[in-house]
């Protein structure tokens, strides 16, 4: 996935592959914008009024608990479209969506996206592939909570954000693993300890840089492999 998302980059994958009169039309309700890390696009039950097409960085869906726990539900790259469930129909957020890592996106108006789409199957049946994918990740995410442990997952979710950025350095801080994991700082910590004397990773105050992406995919479940990880 890594090395076919570099040979696309810079650029949000559905647009690039969208066919040239579906992609002009597209680019042209689309506006350039800058994100940085922590930029909150939405809160659970905020109308959904954007479709954001990630052209680099990174944001995620979060779950929010009432007690204020979070956990991540879905990783959105240059892949893929933040709110893509407005592409369809007006809908109001379930989870809060921020940026994990500056980047920027191509903001499209969710109904002017829907009456592009209605006009141009191309651009439908892009988003549609893109959703049934999302939709296997997802999947594939509930069993994968359920049944691996968290140094499995740890190293999966190290995966995809590798996949999603430019060189091997990651900036994020026990805090924020444990928040995207819905584990303790503690058991990241353990994961983080157990990958670098493996020698997958270098782990220092909030900086986690790749040394052997073989190491950490043995190192991660099956889920990195299949359902919505698994691109084509």
């Amino acid at each position: 996935m890594r090395e076919l998302m570099n040979r696309l980059s810079p650029g949000n994958r559905l647009i690039q592959g969208l066919n040239p009169d579906d992609r002009d039309a597209l680019l042209a309700i689309a506006t350039p914008v800058e994100f940085a890390p922590g930029h909150v696009f939405s809160e659970p039950d905020d109308a959904i009024e954007h479709l954001h097409f990630i052209d680099n960085g990174f944001c995620s869906s979060v779950a929010v608990l009432e007690d204020g726990r979070t956990v991540e539900t879905v990783m959105i790259g240059r892949e893929g479209v933040l709110g893509v469930v407005a592409s369809v129909v007006p809908h109001h957020a379930h989870t809060r969506s921020v940026a994990q890592v500056a980047g920027t996106a191509r903001r499209v108006d969710a109904a002017k996206f829907r009456a592009l789409s209605a006009q141009r199957p191309g651009v439908r049946d892009a988003v549609a592939e893109y959703m049934a994918r999302l939709q296997g990740e997802l999947e594939q995410s509930a069993a994968c909570n359920a049944l691996h442990h968290a140094g499995q997952r740890f190293a999966k979710w190290l995966l995809r954000c590798h996949d999603r950025v430019e060189g091997d350095t990651l900036n994020l801080t026990q805090e924020y693993l444990a928040s995207m994991l819905g584990s303790q700082r503690t058991t990241v910590n353990e994961a983080a300890q157990g990958l670098q004397k493996a020698g997958a990773i270098a782990y220092s105050r909030g900086r986690i840089t790749v040394l052997d992406r073989a190491a950490l995919e043995r190192a991660a479940c099956e889920c990195y492999r299949r359902g919505g990880d698994r691109q084509p």
